[in-house]
């Protein structure tokens, strides 16, 4: 799995680099201490997964991922954050970012972080973007959008289980159904919300009032 480390400190990039070149499964193929920076290298580059920093010269990484992501194949962008509850965190996750990690996580977290994210069968950090979503929404609530009417009964159940940060093979357990037909069902859910993964689907599930915070 390639990986390319978006941060304007060096020795946090040192850090995570060794972590991650540490594994057999994972190479460091690039890094940028700018946003700009960070879209070139991604662009040269094609890793599978970038750790992006918020808060960059140049551009900020919210920007940087915007514009990671409108290429083609893009890889999967994750936001390394100090704070969870960071406004630049969720303004990130709504252009794309596929999730979040503390800086102060632990190694094993780092790396766990990664290869789910490369899977994408389940949500990083479920609770956290729960949060971040549900206080989105209480402070701007929404009307239940259009898309809504057309999930099916079944998409539906489907996606507030993504919601709750549920794998394929959970949701399929928890429904009585085979993994591949959940799979089907979860394409459906970001096909009818135009959304670009789980993360994005869950965000506009909140957005919408679609779910409704406790």
């Amino acid at each position: 799995m390639r990986i390319v480390l978006a941060d304007d400190e060096r020795m946090v990039r040192t850090a995570l680099r060794v972590i991650l070149d540490a594994e057999p499964d994972l190479t460091v193929v690039g890094e940028a201490a700018t946003g700009a920076e960070a879209v070139s290298v991604v662009r040269a580059e094609r890793p599978d997964v970038v750790l992006m920093d918020v808060r960059m010269p140049e551009i900020d990484g919210i920007q940087a991922t915007r514009l990671i992501l409108a290429d083609p194949a893009p890889p999967r962008v994750v936001v390394v954050t100090t704070f969870e509850n960071d406004a630049y965190v969720y303004d990130a996750l709504r252009v794309g970012a596929a999730g979040f990690l503390l800086k102060r996580a632990a190694p094993e977290e780092l790396v766990g972080a990664v290869r789910l994210v490369a899977r994408s069968d389940s949500l990083l950090y479920p609770a956290a973007v729960r949060g971040l979503a549900a206080e989105h929404a209480r402070r701007n609530p929404a009307a239940p959008p259009p898309w809504a009417a057309r999930l099916t009964d079944r998409e539906a159940e489907v996606l507030r289980r993504m919601a709750k940060g549920l794998t394929n093979a959970e949701i399929a357990t928890e429904l009585g159904v085979g993994p591949a037909t959940v799979k089907t069902h979860v394409a459906a859910v970001l096909a009818k919300t135009g959304a670009r993964d789980r993360t994005q689907a869950v965000i506009a599930a909140y957005e919408t009032s679609f779910i409704v915070p406790a």
